[in-house]
């Protein structure tokens, strides 16, 4: 529920950070760093060369049902999709709701399912049709809000934060149709985590991705995470950028010194590098900005801790325009970027359709698949991401190297490696073709992912990248 005004928020620190950056910093990894003590999270072995995809089951069909959208599981899993996050399935609001069927993030009810969705025995199929594809799945979690008519609404109105006279407020302004809760409260706290719990236990979901994550308190999701692991081995996605929390926030509402990454989730958002990658497509930022946003990262962030790469969501698909109007002819070269820069690449519905329109937030407005046309695309890049030694969500035995560019601009380049398995990654956003020399990359014969073509490389290798192309060579 990341709705646009908080993703400006949190972009507005980026510029300004990128602003004072060098626009080519030094940012090869040092081999197999280890991360610092405080960083006490083990990641499921599960996760390591993981893709996620997430699921918008109300759109994804006509029928917009969990047992509809569980057709799909086989050509998700031959798509090589390793962690299914279904947005939330739980009853919606009646009272202020948006739309005719409200937000998904509108939660009335946290221990039951949407009757328009299915069942729970529909869930506990598909989750269990989806692990014998050895597939996992997580569960979209709303800890900070619920609907104004919830069963705790009625049932605990004192763990709700009130206005000054006493009444329920919502968490931000323009969230009209959510009332925010205490944290303060044991009670709460302890109910919130018995949910979770429960659908850990009755439907075999392996973690949850948390709306808002950065507005409950971190001390919470740290007790929580500690009690799910001794169900099983459970990943927390984190909807945050932690070093950029919104302005709206009250002093004390979030503390900048204890960090979600470190005891509570595996993976948060890459808001930072979402909002340079739609800039750099648009022509506003030069492509070389990427060096001074992951030389960032990797002062700010251990390598094994896992950031989220995409290029659209379902906030931003419905808020900010789909990738067609953000990225123009440049989707599929910024798509290539987010499967195979460090981080964990995400998919949204209808990607592989190229979908090409917003979809409705409170409305019902399926996907238009048509053919697949980017299906093979989508296939082929996490496919690599699953099987490539370099390429292992976290590792910090992975080296990653930026290349300079004559066309720095427009031409971004790097090569991924670890001890002699190796990737070239380079795109080209501008209308041109632009050549592109190869440097630090061990010689050898390489082939190219999406054509198929053999070429030895050397230092004396010229490539030709294509206006609004990429290239992803593989050494074999």
């Amino acid at each position: 529920m990341l709705h646009s005004r908080l993703s400006h928020l949190l972009a507005a620190g980026l510029w300004l950070t990128a602003a004072c950056t060098s626009k080519s910093p030094d940012t090869a990894q040092a081999p197999c760093a280890a991360a610092p003590a405080a960083y006490t999270v083990q990641h499921p072995e599960w996760a390591r060369n993981a893709s996620i995809y997430e699921v918008n089951i109300r759109q994804y069909t006509p029928e917009g049902t969990i047992k509809a959208f569980e057709q799909h599981l086989p050509r998700l899993q031959k798509m090589g999709v390793g962690i299914l996050w279904l947005m939330p399935i739980q009853p919606i609001g009646e009272k202020n709701r948006k739309g005719t069927l409200g937000s998904a993030y509108s939660i009335r009810d946290y221990r039951a399912v949407n009757p328009d969705l299915g069942t729970l025995a529909d869930v506990q199929h598909l989750v269990a049709e989806a692990h014998k594809l050895g597939m996992h799945v997580i569960l979209d979690w709303v800890a900070n809000h619920t609907s104004w008519d919830s069963k705790l609404a009625a049932q605990h109105p004192d763990w709700f934060t009130k206005d000054a006279r006493g009444n329920f407020r919502p968490p931000v302004a323009d969230w009209q149709d959510v009332i925010d809760l205490d944290y303060d409260k044991p009670e709460l706290r302890q109910y919130m985590q018995e949910s979770m719990a429960f659908w850990v236990r009755e439907a075999g979901f392996d973690g949850f991705r948390c709306d808002v994550a950065g507005l409950v308190p971190t001390p919470f999701w740290e007790q929580t995470r500690a009690e799910l692991e001794k169900i099983k081995p459970v990943f927390m996605l984190a909807e945050w950028d932690e070093l950029f929390p919104p302005t709206f926030l009250k002093p004390g509402e979030f503390d900048p010194n204890t960090h979600l990454l470190e005891k509570a989730f595996d993976m948060t958002y890459g808001l930072r590098l979402h909002d340079v990658l739609d800039s750099v497509a648009r022509r506003q930022r030069p492509a070389h900005d990427l060096n001074a946003y992951l030389a960032r990262e990797r002062r700010l962030y251990p390598p094994s801790v896992y950031l989220m790469n995409f290029t659209t969501s379902h906030d931003i698909n419905s808020w900010d325009g789909s990738e067609y109007e953000r990225l123009g002819p440049n989707v599929q070269p910024m798509a290539v970027l987010a499967a195979l820069l460090p981080g964990m690449p995400m998919v949204y519905s209808g990607q592989e359709a190229a979908l090409k329109k917003r979809l409705k937030f409170f409305d019902k407005d399926p996907i238009e698949w048509g053919t697949y046309p980017l299906e093979n695309f989508y296939t082929k890049l996490l496919i690599l991401k699953k099987q490539h030694p370099a390429l292992l969500n976290g590792d910090p035995c992975s080296q990653f190297r930026p290349l300079s560019t004559p066309d720095s601009a427009e031409v971004y380049a790097f090569t991924r490696a670890k001890e002699a398995a190796t990737l070239l990654v380079a795109v080209n956003v501008g209308s041109r073709p632009r050549p592109l020399r190869v440097q630090h990359v061990a010689e050898g014969n390489y082939r190219e992912l999406f054509s198929g073509k053999i070429l030895r490389l050397t230092t004396d290798t010229e490539l030709a990248l294509p206006p609004h192309g990429y290239v992803v060579y593989e050494r074999i």
